[in-house]
């Protein structure tokens, strides 16, 4: 067993790299990092509940996430029209994120609220594509399996693969990036677990084109993330209130995600799309249905 001394944690040393490179060898996949899982797995199996499980959460991606965003660059599937506008969405939105979080979430029991009402969203928008869409597009092998012809505007954004050309709209991602942002400041994911269905079921873009975007977005928004967290925690530091991560045991889970991470998008393009949202929603229902029923038992 080890201790983790600032969040108080108590595990087998081999834990948390363990369950978190499984978990994130299967979200990655969707281009989401697995931190919307961990945040359960640090509040209910490690016992962590403090405020600083937030920030932990954030670092987790900052460590893990680098991995999966190498191979999707590699491997030319990078979008970096989108990828620019949803971090220059995501950053503004963080910051009140962050202050919501420290102000009127502190309850354990009201955040693991918060979380399932997210995630419940999250799966309903992906269960409703995958039982109403009656093709599963299948990779063209005349095709090249990267992205191409990438083009940015005010107005659209813009790029083919495979064949196909994709369209829309930039202020419409830019706003919903700056939702997922607050959204994602607050329960400590980067908001990728967010953001990639909703680019897959309400932009109707393919899952193998918006992974690497949406893992660069929760990259890069974690970091800072990170940042504002450790700031303001020295700010409040006076007050007792512990909102610093835990930076030992974000390394550790960070370890394995970065090893899942790049299993995950090193398999990616060799799986249906539709089986890569079942196994995403799977995994958002079990945290969902747990929380509620912890909420109502209470």
């Amino acid at each position: 067993m080890v201790t983790f001394p600032s969040s108080g944690v108590e595990t087998y040393w081999w834990l948390p790299f363990t369950v978190m490179a499984v978990i994130s060898s299967l979200t990655s996949i969707g281009g989401i990092s697995g931190a919307f899982i961990l945040m359960p797995f640090q509040l209910s199996v490690l016992g962590f509940t403090s405020p600083a499980v937030t920030p932990t959460n954030l670092l987790f991606n900052v460590i893990a996430v680098p991995s999966g965003v190498y191979r999707y660059v590699r491997e030319g599937r990078m979008v970096w029209p989108l990828t620019l506008t949803i971090i220059f969405g995501m950053l503004p939105g963080l910051f009140l994120g962050v202050l919501i979080r420290i102000h009127f979430l502190l309850d354990p029991k009201n955040f693991k609220l918060f979380v399932a009402v997210v995630l419940a969203y999250v799966a309903f928008r992906l269960f409703k594509d995958i039982s109403l869409k009656k093709e599963n597009r299948t990779n063209r092998s005349d095709e090249p399996f990267v992205v191409q012809n990438g083009s940015r505007t005010l107005r659209r954004i813009g790029f083919d693969f495979q064949g196909d050309n994709y369209n829309i709209s930039t202020p419409a991602i830019f706003f919903l990036s700056l939702l997922v942002g607050i959204i994602g400041g607050t329960y400590g994911i980067g908001g990728g677990a967010i953001i990639a269905p909703v680019l897959i079921t309400v932009f109707r873009l393919l899952v193998h084109t918006i992974a690497g975007a949406t893992l660069m977005g929760t990259f890069v928004s974690s970091v800072v993330g990170v940042l504002l967290y450790t700031t303001m925690g020295v700010i409040y530091a006076s007050s007792g209130m512990n909102i610093q991560p835990d930076w030992a045991l974000g390394v550790m889970l960070g370890m394995g995600g970065a090893a899942g991470m790049y299993i995950g998008a090193r398999s990616q393009r060799f799986l249906p799309s539709k089986l890569i949202k079942l196994v995403i929603m799977l995994s958002i229902m079990f945290v969902v249905v747990k929380y509620v029923l912890e909420f109502i038992q209470r």
